[in-house]
């Protein structure tokens, strides 16, 4: 292409009499032979003449038919498509094993929960994951998706719960003063051992929060 460039139309003309030439020969030599293209071939010629009308295509010496260049250019088009819709990996992507390990957590610590439930406190805490790999995460694991269900009791709640939940309340009391004071006191159920946050005066929501904070990281600390 870039040979035709510096050329006049003059010599673009004798070539392309001379390859018409060229080509009748080649047929006269091959008789009822046909030609054979390599898929290299078949491409740059579909490239070249699928955009030029089917009246066009037929006035051209080639030594195929214009519906044979146009059905090349179709089979170029639908490998192309298949090879970029095929998937980078086979099957389905594997789960991220923080959210299976939080599945398994979940079934464990609620017996009664079923996949769709479990499925839905995740979606809570914004983790997208759909209700059948849930169920095929408790299946691989051995433990039954969709448990028979029963009603929970309070005291069953809070024995599995105990770990994870802290009773909080205040205690008003008067010093010697006769000055009012609020004790913010904290139980935690699994050791039931108690807390003293703080005392004050005025209960105010900032200073309620700032004693849970420092609470939170005390519990942290090991």
């Amino acid at each position: 292409m870039l040979r035709l460039i510096p050329m006049s139309d003059r010599d673009k003309d004798i070539e392309i009499l001379a390859l018409r030439h060229q080509i009748e020969v080649l047929q006269r030599q091959f008789g009822g032979t046909r030609a054979r293209f390599s898929p290299a071939d078949r491409a740059l010629l579909a490239a070249l003449l699928h955009r030029l009308p089917r009246q066009t295509l037929h006035r051209l010496r080639l030594l195929v038919r214009p519906d044979t260049i146009l059905r090349w250019h179709r089979d170029l088009l639908r490998r192309r498509h298949a090879k970029a819709s095929r998937p980078k990996r086979p099957g389905l992507p594997r789960t991220v094993r923080s959210i299976r390990v939080l599945v398994l957590r979940l079934a464990k610590e609620n017996p009664c929960w079923g996949y769709r439930r479990i499925h839905g406190e995740l979606a809570l805490l914004s983790i997208s994951i759909a209700p059948s790999t849930v169920w095929e995460i408790l299946k691989t694991a051995g433990v039954d998706p969709a448990p028979h269900r029963v009603t929970v009791t309070w005291a069953d709640f809070l024995r599995s719960q105990a770990k994870a939940i802290l009773a909080m309340d205040f205690i008003e009391t008067v010093t010697l003063t006769g000055a009012r004071q609020y004790i913010l006191a904290a139980i935690h159920h699994a050791g039931r051992r108690v807390h003293i946050l703080g005392t004050t005066a005025h209960p105010t929501h900032a200073w309620v929060t700032q004693a849970i904070r420092n609470l939170l990281m005390d519990l942290e600390t090991p």
